[in-house]
């Protein structure tokens, strides 16, 4: 199945290693939310240092029916986010995250709908 994923590199010149795995990541968004209409992906530095210390900010927008995620911030002093692909990781983590929580929640509500009453047994 065709997954509807942007991916735009931001100032940066584009990586197909990087856009590998940022798919791969989004990949999984899809085996969590099946219903996951697209998924879009921002990668930038978060500062113009010419030595080290550039930091990346991986955006990530996710939309489903009656539901809209974002993921994504400008990332901690440490220097873990140096790393593009530990960026992409800590994005699509709070990303899973969100979208495990709602598809979690539609899914006690479904249950919660379906049951019967107390109620109506009597």
């Amino acid at each position: 199945m065709q997954h509807d994923v942007t991916i735009r590199f931001e100032g940066l010149p584009v990586s197909e290693a990087l856009r590998e795995d940022i798919l791969r990541h989004a990949h999984k968004l899809w085996q969590i939310a099946p219903r996951l209409q697209s998924c879009d992906v921002a990668i930038r530095h978060a500062e113009h240092r010419h030595q080290h210390g550039n930091r990346y900010i991986v955006h990530v927008h996710a939309v489903m029916r009656g539901a809209t995620f974002e993921a994504g911030r400008t990332p901690a002093k440490d220097h873990s986010h140096e790393d593009a692909y530990v960026a992409v990781r800590d994005a699509f983590d709070a990303m899973q995250r969100q979208v495990s929580d709602h598809v979690r929640s539609v899914r006690d509500e479904a249950k919660r709908a379906a049951a019967p009453r107390s109620e109506d047994a009597a």
